[in-house]
């Protein structure tokens, strides 16, 4: 989760919770204070440790080096497995010092021990990265967004360098004239990548929508909503951020779909989708992209 406190400055906290048989979803009630890790400093690049008697929900990470000072923002964890089958969690996110924006790479493996490093390279620019959960033909890829307005893929050989850039998706609809990104990292499905977006129309509404990439070549659209998944309502348009609903990364449980979200950066929610049915619908559309 992201956490905004005195003057706007965001940090990273956690939440543990159960989705049972049945899909409900249930949260473990927050410890009421928080805990902060040891720091080990490398320049800008560092690692926080938290000890292992410390609950989930009070380790939070704080902003811990100069370049974000002002803070961080949007993680977008995705489990990643390499080549061994091993499992490694990442999180891309966005650092803030006051005056440019820096992209941010975490790692762990235990939520214990994580490892902060800068994403650099003639690529590197702009937010809203996401990493593929594994490799795609042995290299890394990743969903960007360089100008601010459309979404794009890359490759590389290295998880801090990335050098190329090609778009593959532009706004289309009305309700994305004015930008779009992707609200994490795409899910594996046996129908393709399913990526879910947002996209941002007139009056700066922010919506959540989707699109399908081609399994072995993720280059290739596949399928595309032509409508929003979720918008925000009356009750999710007055906040912090107003006319905002906002992802950062969901996962696939059974045969749903299960979206955590923010309204108007002010409070988050849980939306449960039918898998098949979102999956129907942006096969449906193969031909109108």
């Amino acid at each position: 989760l992201r956490a905004t406190g005195e003057g706007h400055i965001s940090s990273i906290t956690f939440r543990s919770g159960i989705i049972n048989s049945e899909g409900n979803i249930s949260l473990d009630d927050p410890i009421s204070f928080v805990s902060t890790p040891e720091i080990k400093q490398h320049h800008s690049d560092y690692e926080a440790i938290f000890k292992p008697d410390q609950s989930l929900s009070e380790r939070i990470l704080f902003p811990s080096a100069d370049i974000e000072c002002n803070g961080i923002e949007d993680a977008r964890f995705v489990e990643f497995r390499n080549e061994n089958d091993n499992i490694t969690y990442y999180a891309t996110y966005t650092a803030y010092d006051g005056k440019r924006i820096y992209l941010r790479l975490l790692e762990t493996t235990d939520f214990l021990h994580f490892r902060m490093d800068t994403i650099q390279g003639p690529a590197a620019q702009n937010k809203g990265f996401a990493l593929f959960p594994r490799k795609i033909d042995g290299h890394y890829a990743m969903l960007s967004r360089q100008d601010d307005e459309n979404n794009y893929l890359m490759f590389s050989d290295q998880l801090l360098f990335w050098d190329s850039k090609q778009s593959i998706l532009e706004p289309q609809f009305p309700w994305e004239f004015v930008k779009l990104g992707n609200c994490g990292s795409p899910i594996e499905t046996e129908a393709g990548w399913l990526v879910l977006s947002h996209a941002i129309g007139p009056m700066r509404k922010y919506v959540i929508s989707a699109f399908l990439l081609d399994l072995h070549d993720p280059l290739h659209v596949i399928g595309r909503l032509q409508e929003p998944l979720i918008s925000p309502n009356e009750n999710e348009r007055e906040g912090y951020v107003p006319n905002v609903v906002y992802s950062c990364g969901s996962q696939i449980y059974g045969r749903n779909l299960i979206i955590p979200f923010a309204m108007s950066d002010y409070i988050s929610s849980f939306a449960i989708v039918d898998l098949d049915e979102l999956l129907n619908e942006l096969t449906s559309h193969k031909n109108k992209i």
